[in-house]
């Protein structure tokens, strides 16, 4: 019986460092496509129209203190994409 147990615990263990290195891997390739998205592959500007207001439909003062706020929180790094109203 102890031989069956070895080889159960032997089993249990190259499965999870499989499993474990195949994750890692995905994280390590989709960070690598992320990156390299958008350093590369840049972004359509937005339409403005000319009564201030952006193709939502949020003002454009609205739309500057969202913008404003997103940039102190992600320390200039984030970017307001879209925004909808629910």
């Amino acid at each position: 019986m102890s031989e069956n147990f070895e080889l159960a615990l032997q089993l249990l263990g190259i499965g999870m460092v499989t499993v474990f290195t195949i994750l890692l891997l995905v994280i390590l390739i989709g960070n690598t496509i992320i990156k390299f998205v958008n350093r590369f592959i840049p972004e359509a500007p937005k339409v403005v129209s000319s009564r201030g207001r952006s193709s939502g439909g949020i003002s454009s003062g609205k739309m500057a203190a969202i913008v404003a706020a997103v940039q102190m929180a992600t320390n200039g790094k984030g970017r307001v994409t879209s925004i909808e109203k629910e």
